[in-house]
C-alpha cells in the first residue's frame, strides 16, 4: 500500500469525511435545540418555588452531569432495547444521550443568566400589573440571552467535539470516519491529524461566528 500525503489522503477518501462533518454537525445541532429547549425548561424548574420542583431538577442536574458522555451514550444505545425491546439506530441513541447531557448544562448556564439580572426589574414589572410569565418572557429572558449566549456557544463547540464519542457505537460521525480511513489506507496517524484540522476548522469558526453576533448584539444595545 502507497504511503499516502495528508492531501492525498483527503482526496481520494473525501467522501467519509464529507459524511462524517454532515453528522456531526447535524447532530451537534439538533442536540443543541433539544437540549437547550429541556434546559431552559429544567432551570425554570430549579428557579422554581416551589420545594419539590427544586428538587427534581437538581437530581437531574447532577446525576446527568456525573455520567461521562461514552457511559451515557451506551446506556441509551444498548439500554433501549434491554429494557424496552426497541432497537434505536446510532444516530437517534446518540442524540437522545447528548440532547440529555447538553440539557443538565444548559440548565445551569440559563439559571445564573436569569440570577444575572437585577431582581428590580422583576419587581418594577410586577407592579406594572404584568405577570410572572408575562415578566420572565418579555422583561428577564432577553435580557439573561445576551448574559448567556458567550456560554452556549461555548456549549455547541463542545457538542461538536463531545460526539465524537458516537463512533463506539457505529455512527458514521467524523471520528468513525477516521477509523474508517485507517483501516482503509493502513496509515493510522495521517487520518487523525487530518480529523483534527477539520474539528478546529469547525470549532475556531463557529466562535468566531459567535463572537461577531456578539457584537452585533452589543452594538445593537
Amino acid at each position: 500500500m502507497k504511503n499516502l500525503d495528508i492531501i492525498e489522503l483527503v482526496v481520494k477518501y473525501k467522501q467519509y469525511y464529507i459524511t462524517g462533518i454532515k453528522i456531526t454537525l447535524l447532530l451537534s445541532f439538533l442536540s443543541l435545540i433539544i437540549g437547550g429547549t429541556l434546559g431552559a425548561l429544567i432551570s425554570l424548574l430549579r428557579l422554581s418555588k416551589v420545594k419539590f420542583l427544586r428538587f427534581i431538577a437538581s437530581v437531574y442536574i447532577e446525576v446527568v452531569r456525573g455520567i461521562p458522555m461514552l457511559v451515557m451514550i451506551s446506556l441509551v444505545f444498548f439500554g433501549s432495547y434491554v429494557l424496552s425491546g426497541i432497537d434505536i439506530n446510532a444516530f437517534i441513541s446518540t442524540l437522545i444521550a447528548v440532547s440529555l447531557n447538553s440539557a443538565a448544562y444548559v440548565a445551569e448556564i440559563v439559571r445564573s443568566g436569569i440570577q444575572s439580572i437585577d431582581k428590580g426589574q422583576t419587581e418594577a414589572s410586577r407592579s406594572l400589573g404584568i405577570s410572572q410569565s408575562q415578566t420572565m418572557r418579555h422583561v428577564i429572558f432577553p435580557q439573561a440571552i445576551k448574559n448567556i449566549l458567550p456560554a452556549l456557544g461555548n456549549e455547541f463547540v463542545t457538542l461538536i467535539k463531545e460526539t465524537s464519542v458516537a463512533s463506539t457505537i457505529g455512527l458514521a460521525e467524523l471520528m468513525f470516519a477516521s477509523k474508517t480511513v485507517q483501516s482503509a489506507s493502513y496509515q493510522p496517524f495521517k487520518p487523525l491529524v487530518i480529523v483534527a484540522i477539520i474539528y478546529f476548522i469547525l470549532t475556531f469558526t463557529l466562535s468566531q461566528l459567535i463572537g461577531l453576533f456578539e457584537r452585533r448584539l452589543a452594538h445593537n444595545d
